[in-house]
């Protein structure tokens, strides 16, 4: 896994989250980078914007750039947790790290 973000999403690294802006609304996903890692915090998708997949274009953004810095994958947002188990072959390349402890966030 190598190459460019998904389709229509940002990393916007000033203020650690990657955007999607459909139809004039954003949609993000909220993240810190501690070491080696990549904590994925939130993933706030508005409701009119809401069952196009967006949010696991975020995800899939999340994990392109791990790959891409050899980070590991904390999934601390409830939605990227779900989604990455329901799409373990979206993370092959990347370790996530599905122990973590709430006081290192």
């Amino acid at each position: 896994m190598s190459g460019a973000m998904p389709s229509g999403v940002t990393d916007d690294v000033r203020h650690d989250r990657f955007v999607v802006t459909e139809d004039g609304v954003e949609a993000e996903l909220v993240y810190r980078k501690v070491g080696d890692r990549l904590i994925l915090l939130h993933t706030g998708v508005p409701e009119e914007i809401g069952g196009r997949g967006i949010g696991g274009r975020l995800v899939r953004a999340a994990l392109q750039r791990a790959a891409d810095e050899h980070l590991d994958v904390v999934p601390w947002c409830p939605f990227a947790r779900r989604w990455l188990r329901e799409h373990p072959d979206a993370a092959s390349g990347v370790t996530v790290d599905w122990n973590v402890d709430p006081d290192e966030i």
